[in-house]
């Protein structure tokens, strides 16, 4: 019996989370139309977010394709099928592989630093401070970042996927003695429409989740200082899941399409 009162309390606590952080967003969607508009303070947080994301993200890219195409490459001799390389990789990369995995790279980076900024700026009463001011700490602080990490996600993954094909390149330029422009030739040529343009547009949803969660946990941080740390935590854990979903989703709704 105890067992099923802390299930159901669970249940609950989880539901009435859920129904304020669509009230959170609902919220952003009614600011983002209103005067006035906070453009510098945009800028500088995609600036931010982008510049010091850009290392990471490429630096995994990177690695994402060299160990994608020397893991794949034994198996597509072995079926005579090496030609395809660069067509199955491309196609894994840019549908799947590179949006996912830079949003779960960006996740951890970009939504654990807004979890922790704006969740330590709530527990020194910054956020107040800005309220008793005048100033509208929800458009100058969660709008911003809740846009820049829409707009800056898409433009990461497509740097991501640039990166990973360029490592993919170098492991068949290696040990397939492959050309850049027949290799490149052959990645463009297996690539289409239907390919980039769902995998594109998943990606804001995905830079949109981040921003929401990360912002939405540091918002209404509680609990002190030690409440920082498990906002920033737990957007980061929060984040991946709803990934996980928006991308099971896209793919299912994309499978229409194919």
């Amino acid at each position: 019996m105890k067992l099923l009162n802390t299930l159901i309390r669970s249940v609950l606590n989880y539901l009435e989370e859920l129904g304020q952080l669509s009230r959170f967003a609902g919220k952003f969607f009614r600011e983002v139309v209103r005067r006035p508009f906070e453009g510098r303070e945009l800028l500088r947080q995609c600036y931010n977010m982008g510049n010091k994301s850009l290392l990471l993200v490429g630096v995994t890219g990177f690695i994402i394709g060299l160990v994608f195409t020397l893991q794949s490459r034994p198996k597509m001799l072995e079926l005579g099928a090496a030609a395809w390389l660069p067509s199955m990789v491309s196609i894994s990369i840019v549908r799947e592989i590179g949006p996912i995995i830079t949003a779960l790279i960006c996740a951890g980076r970009i939504g654990s630093g807004i979890g922790a900024e704006l969740g330590s700026m709530r527990v020194t009463e910054q956020i107040d401070a800005m309220e008793v001011s005048g100033t509208n700490p929800f458009k100058y602080l969660v709008v911003t970042r809740i846009l820049a990490t829409t707009l800056m996600i898409p433009i990461l993954v497509v740097m991501s996927d640039a990166i990973a094909l360029f490592g993919s390149f170098l492991v068949e330029s290696i040990k397939g003695d492959v050309s850049f422009r027949l290799y490149f030739d052959e990645v463009f040529a297996s690539l289409d429409f239907i390919d980039i343009i769902p995998a594109t547009l998943k990606t804001f949803f995905f830079g949109f989740a981040i921003g929401l969660v990360g912002s939405f946990r540091g918002y209404y941080c509680k609990h002190g200082t030690a409440g920082v740390g498990v906002a920033a935590n737990t957007a980061v854990v929060e984040t991946s899941m709803l990934l996980f979903v928006l991308d099971f989703l896209a793919v299912m709704v994309t499978d229409i399409f194919y």
